[in-house]
């Protein structure tokens, strides 16, 4: 697919570019190669490949939650700033 000079300028005007013509050659050239690595890539041979979503088959590991008992509360709450019956005092949020 070749790309014009007028096509350049209506996407230039569509994205309300104010370009000039050594911008207009550059976007030019750089789109013409876009346009040419998405053909070649359109037209790569995938017969007889399988379909792919991912790269790897990772999938969400979730566990059960359970409640466990931490028995040394003093040890948690030595570097708190301020406790109050057991737990951490923080000031309110609002």
């Amino acid at each position: 697919m070749k790309v014009s000079r007028e096509e350049i300028l209506h996407i230039a005007n569509l994205a309300q570019l104010n370009l000039d013509e050594t911008e207009i050659d550059t976007y030019l050239l750089h789109l013409q190669e876009i346009l040419n690595f998405a053909n070649i890539v359109n037209n790569a041979p995938v017969d007889g490949l399988d379909i792919t979503i991912g790269a790897n088959e990772a999938k969400n590991v979730f566990r059960k939650d359970e409640i466990k008992v931490f028995e040394d509360n003093e040890s948690l709450l030595q570097n708190a700033v301020s406790k109050e019956q057991n737990m951490f005092k923080i000031p309110k949020v609002l």
